[in-house]
């Protein structure tokens, strides 16, 4: 676990369905369907018919938006869907469009007043982003809302 000095950001291995956190991040497609890796993981532990219900009249979402459902079977009591981009060449906006996951994630919490939320490494998955950069980018964009709002925030490493 780290944490960084300012306010509470701890980076864990464990497995992101499992986090007591307000809020749990699915690493979404845009259509906010059920995909592999920890979008399909969250969906089955959440409950497949009741997230793709809820997940439906909010699609499509743009690369970098955030949306909000409740966590049905999930112990977080919501799920901050953002979609990642897909890698490239890192020459072609995926940075900034990854730094807007976190950031906009984090702003949606803010406005639902939620006070915890764990994270998986967005992207870095079946899109491609590089892990090492990915991480860089998760951490900065984290830390810099954290210097100006209060939140206890979990970046959930599996695997």
């Amino acid at each position: 676990m780290w944490y960084n000095g300012v306010m509470p950001l701890y980076t864990v291995h464990d497995d992101i369905t499992t986090m007591k956190t307000d809020a749990i991040v699915n690493a979404a497609n845009v259509g906010l369907r059920m995909g592999g890796g920890v979008c399909g993981a969250i969906f089955k532990a959440a409950g497949v018919e009741e997230l793709t219900r809820a997940c439906t009249p909010l699609a499509p979402i743009k690369t970098g938006e955030a949306v909000m459902t409740p966590g049905f079977g999930l112990k977080a009591r919501h799920i901050i869907h953002t979609a990642g981009p897909v890698y490239q060449d890192g020459k072609s906006g995926e940075a900034e469009l990854l730094a807007a996951c976190y950031r906009n994630s984090l702003l949606l919490a803010k406005e639902h007043n939620l006070t915890s939320i764990s994270f998986p490494l967005i992207a870095s998955g079946v899109y491609g982003y590089p892990k090492e950069e990915a991480l860089a980018v998760a951490t900065a964009a984290i830390e810099a809302f954290l210097s100006e709002h209060p939140m206890e925030v979990y970046l959930v490493l599996y695997g």
